[in-house]
């Protein structure tokens, strides 16, 4: 079993920054995507940016281009993703996701094997 435990969240005016972690434990996969989706009340989970751990590729909305920024450190078998700019639209529960893929990172959230439980990102005007 994989466990996804994502911590980092909290309140934050509009302009401000902040960095959430994603830590997997469990089992140790030789390469493998991590990502980061979204859900706001009311809508579908979204994605957001994901990343392939072997290589460093990337991949992000066009939403958070320039914004956010993902990264990782595969000896800890984490990935952080670094909010700069937030705005109010950025407000949603936001949860750390892991595909044994190789290709991609892909989008869709079927081709996600693992969640964490999520974590609120609240962004005030």
């Amino acid at each position: 079993q994989v466990q996804l435990v994502e911590s980092g969240g909290g309140l934050v005016q509009a302009g401000g920054s902040l960095r959430l972690s994603c830590v997997a434990s469990g089992r140790t996969f030789s390469t493998y995507v991590m990502g980061w989706f979204r859900q706001a009340p009311g809508k579908e989970r979204e994605f957001v940016t994901a990343i392939i751990t072997s290589e460093g590729s990337t991949r992000y909305a066009e939403s958070v281009k320039g914004r956010f920024t993902i990264s990782r450190d595969n000896a800890k078998n984490t990935v952080y993703l670094q909010m700069n700019s937030l705005k109010p639209e950025d407000t949603a529960v936001y949860y750390c996701a892991l595909a044994l893929v190789q290709v991609g990172p892909p989008v869709s959230t079927v081709a996600y094997d693992y969640w964490g439980q999520g974590i609120q990102v609240t962004v005030s005007s």
